[in-house]
């Protein structure tokens, strides 16, 4: 009898597994494969079992008089029927996340299936486990590409690109800061000339360790986290900035201000390139070039209309002062606090999701694309119609944590010494065969042009200062052997030099001396109050019974010089800012201004035409160009034409950072995509860095070497350029 019972039992239980197979593959239901023999219900011992007329469900009366199916699975940490499975099915369990309706995937019910798969898969070979992995890369690429013809292109793209183009506005913001503050920033702080070089270079030097860093971040955390804390580290900074005094404190916030936004370029390129379908992807990741264009405009209209403005400061007594570029830094911290709060209504990329085995939240994020952009084009009532999504085999990464009774401070620098050696070996691996090669051509194509385009850029500043310094020192007066007595100066003296001169009981009042030199001279009985003096200086004079009241002309005015006799009484403490340049001030945003600005038709170009031509012929065409343009700066012997002369080469070159950003993004697969990014904008910083030194050492020497230094650097880069591969055409990796 009992024989008889088992067998029945065996019967219906097969019939029930056929019946809801149908319905799975019917799509009427989605449910976990079952992972039992069907002779496990062999051992299990049943109280009681009626027949019933209904072959869909045979319950069976428990020891309480509930009932619960005759195929209700034995709770799995105990092997034994347990009161809280009672009356519960896992085939019929609804899936978490069905309630949202998302549908399964279903390589992760599979896994899931697999008793001892996951400790099978730890001891599976390396090479056969990335084998599996490429193959996973390779399908999702295709099935992505598929998807994203689906959602289509339009108000979901366009929003993100203005969100992340905030956050490129910042990053062109943080390169002209630095510049437009200099001239003010070095007589508030006394800057001597390696500290203004090194303040001209800190944020290089900040942009570069944070490129590699928070690239490499974004493959592990995720684009929009990364971006966002490395925003946030910018704005705290480039806050902390516009108050700190001392010269090493302000060094400090604008090196981590640098390195905070060192991650926006190679983090929103890859982000907002992983939204963008095949035929969309170059084109509007040129248009998204645009902001760092507008950021360079921004801070430009914000230096001039600023900084020049002195009345806009304050001081509390002579130890803390706030002048007016204090306020643009705070200013130039705007775009970037824009970007933090418009990027957290941003979702993170679905496709970071899906190579990391997140397919719900990727398939959410994209039904949420698919449904913005119908809707917004009059369809609402078109369905996603994508079901289930390719996802990447994962490693298994088991990290010991120490348990309960470790404290909190040791599992961080666990969690964190683990997150240091995935991001490093993830670096490490564009360097593997496959990508060797690639890599160092980018390297070199990165290096080339960074170190020609930042070299120039600020050699043609510096060039147009220089010239500017030339014609100012034209028309310098000199006067040899004058002597004056009982005579009262209240007017400004600019622009002079006297030698020899002796000056007997005379009277300096309450006013300006710039660009002032008296050498070898004499000063008797001479009375100096309220002097505020520019690039003024004693040098190899003599004062005898001389009083100086108030004055600013004290110890480095004063070179090799005797006081006899004299005094100084309530000398200006500190360095003071030069209230009569406004004009050369204003001539230095103008400029930049206008450099900025000049590259709005190549960006506008190489946008229309990424698609069409191709990345190589925009990158290699470009370049050569700009290495011919070079040649003219040999012409450049005005102001006028300095400035036109960099207005062509920023136009003609921006082209190239298009076309190098836009190849970056798509030759590298998306695990590895802001390692890779990161890393090569990290060197393009170091070029930037070897070059402004190199060219800034010619300045007022010649322009030959600069010249032949950047021409000979475009022409290597657009060579190695077309050795390259093609990416147009292609799907995302």
């Amino acid at each position: 009898m009992d024989e008889g019972y088992r067998d029945r039992t065996a019967f219906i239980k097969g019939a029930k597994d056929i019946a809801k197979e149908v319905k799975r593959q019917a799509g009427k239901k989605v449910g976990r494969h079952v992972d039992r023999m069907s002779d496990e219900y062999t051992k299990r011992s049943y109280t009681r079992f009626e027949e019933e007329d209904d072959d869909d469900d045979y319950p069976v009366q428990a020891q309480d008089g509930s009932y619960y199916r005759s195929n209700s699975r034995a709770n799995d940490d105990e092997g034994a029927h347990s009161d809280s499975t009672e009356g519960h099915d896992e085939d019929d369990e609804i899936y978490e996340g069905e309630y949202q309706g998302i549908p399964r995937n279903d390589s992760v019910g599979k896994a899931d299936g697999q008793p001892g798969g996951t400790a099978h898969s730890q001891f599976r070979d390396l090479t056969q486990y990335e084998a599996e992995r490429r193959k996973d890369q390779e399908e999702l690429a295709q099935q992505y590409e598929t998807i994203l013809q689906e959602c289509g292109h339009g108000r979901f793209q366009w929003s993100l690109y203005f969100v992340l183009g905030l956050a490129l506005m910042a990053d062109g913001v943080e390169i002209f800061v630095v510049g437009f503050v200099l001239p003010s920033a070095e007589k508030d702080m006394c800057l001597s000339e390696p500290n203004k070089g090194m303040l001209g270079l800190i944020v290089y030097l900040g942009m570069m360790v944070g490129a590699f860093v928070w690239g490499g971040l974004a493959d592990r955390i995720g684009r929009r986290q990364t971006l966002l804390i490395s925003l946030s580290i910018n704005s705290v900074f480039a806050f902390f900035s516009s108050f700190v005094q001392g010269y090493s404190s302000f060094l400090f916030c604008r090196l981590l201000s640098g390195v905070g936004i060192g991650g926006s370029i190679p983090i929103v390129f890859s982000y907002y390139s992983e939204f963008l379908a095949q035929e969309k992807r170059g084109e509007h990741l040129s248009w998204l070039c645009m902001f760092w264009m507008i950021g360079g405009i921004y801070a430009s209209a914000m230096a001039w209309a600023i900084i020049p403005h002195y009345g806009w400061s304050f001081q509390m007594g002579s130890a803390y002062q706030f002048h007016s570029w204090r306020v643009f830094v705070l200013v130039c911290a705007f775009p970037s606090v824009a970007a933090i709060a418009a990027l957290n209504t941003m979702p993170e990329s679905p496709r970071f999701f899906l190579e990391n085995g997140k397919h719900d939240e990727a398939w959410m994020i994209l039904k949420q694309v698919h449904d913005t952009n119908m809707r917004a084009k009059g369809y609402p009532e078109r369905v996603f119609s994508v079901t289930t999504i390719k996802t990447v085999k994962q490693m298994d990464e088991l990290v010991d944590m120490g348990g309960e009774a470790t404290a909190w401070h040791q599992r961080w620098r666990i969690k964190l010494t683990n997150l240091f050696h995935q991001v490093w070996g993830n670096f490490l691996t564009v360097f593997n065969p496959e990508y060797r090669r690639v890599t160092y051509m980018l390297m070199a194509v990165w290096f080339s042009m960074s170190f020609s385009y930042y070299g120039l850029t600020v050699w043609f500043p510096d060039m147009i200062k220089y010239l500017q310094k030339q014609e100012y020192s034209s028309r310098t007066k000199v006067f040899i052997k004058e002597k004056v007595e009982h005579v009262t100066f209240n007017f400004t003296l600019e622009n002079q030099i006297h030698r020899q001169g002796e000056y007997f009981n005379n009277k300096f009042l309450n006013l300006k001396m710039k660009s002032m030199v008296f050498e070898d001279s004499l000063f008797e009985e001479c009375y100096f109050e309220d002097i505020t003096s520019t690039n003024t200086f004693f040098k190899n004079c003599t004062f005898i019974a001389t009083l100086f009241y108030n004055t600013d002309l004290y110890k480095y005015r004063l070179v090799n010089s005797r006081l006899i006799n004299s005094t100084f009484l309530h000398n200006k403490e500190g360095c003071l800012l030069d209230f009569s340049d406004e004009n050369n001030a204003y001539m230095i945003y103008f400029v930049s201004f206008l450099g900025t600005l000049a590259v709005l038709p190549g960006n506008i170009v190489s946008a229309l035409l990424m698609d069409k031509i191709g990345r190589l012929r925009m990158l290699a065409g470009s370049s050569v160009i700009s290495c011919v343009s070079c040649f003219f700066l040999s012409f450049g012997n005005s102001e006028s034409a300095m400035i036109a002369l960099l207005c062509l080469f920023g136009g003609i070159s921006i082209a190239s950072w298009n076309s190098l950003d836009v190849l970056t993004v798509e030759l590298y697969p998306s695990d590895k995509r802001t390692t890779a990014f990161g890393f090569l904008n990290a060197l393009c910083k170091l070029a930037a860095v070897l070059g402004i030194s190199i060219f800034q050492s010619f300045v007022g020497i010649t322009k030959a070497v600069p010249i032949l230094f950047a021409s000979g650097a475009l022409a290597a880069g657009s060579f190695l350029a077309l050795k390259l591969p093609e990416t147009r055409g292609q799907v995302l990796q």
